[in-house]
């Protein structure tokens, strides 16, 4: 049991997930393979990889116990690094004109760290579920109602998170649920649902 949990952890952690989206979210709303391999390649260096490099840097100077902690006070520096990377980011979408959908999905994780980050002054969301979700909401968006089958994904990985001792199903949940939200409410505001 301890490996299907630690499996699946490690298979939808935030960083392959986001991976996964931005590059759903590049073919969808781009014209080439190219295209969209370039505008994955703009979002992973302004989002996932300082986030991930910055992660590893903190956990071999000893000041995170893992780049996925669940410690809330050690998540500070990381929703710090991603606030500044989210307004950085979304100025540079801006100015090299990027798609409107890659614009919103920036917005929307610009958003939900913002979120994320307030939430954790007293509290902490599970972003393996948050992501997740995410996920599951860009397929649905994407290719529709047939993809409303990857909302099995939701549990199993709340399921992995709470049996792993890491977060509660509130805080699995509320990831969930809000990530979901603010990416529905941020594609709606851009006119793309």
């Amino acid at each position: 049991m301890r490996k299907a949990v630690n499996l699946t952890s490690n298979i939808f952690n935030p960083f392959s997930v986001g991976f996964v989206v931005i590059v759903l979210v590049s073919v969808d709303s781009t014209a080439s393979i190219l295209d969209a391999l370039k505008w994955s390649l703009i979002l992973i260096a302004l989002s996932i990889l300082p986030i991930y490099l910055f992660a590893i840097y903190l956990v071999r100077n000893s000041r995170l116990d893992s780049v996925f902690t669940s410690v809330r006070q050690q998540r500070t520096k990381i929703y710090a690094l991603a606030v500044i990377l989210g307004v950085v980011g979304c100025v540079i979408l801006l100015y090299l004109k990027a798609p409107l959908m890659l614009l919103a999905l920036f917005v929307t994780g610009f958003s939900a760290v913002v979120i994320f980050m307030c939430i954790n002054l007293w509290w902490k969301v599970s972003l393996h579920t948050a992501f997740v979700a995410a996920l599951v909401t860009v397929l649905v968006i994407l290719y529709g109602f047939i993809a409303v089958v990857a909302v099995v994904l939701i549990p199993l990985v709340a399921w992995a998170r709470i049996d792993a001792g890491h977060h509660s199903l509130a805080q699995a949940f509320t990831g969930a649920l809000l990530a979901a939200l603010i990416l529905a409410a941020v594609f709606y505001l851009f006119g793309l649902v």
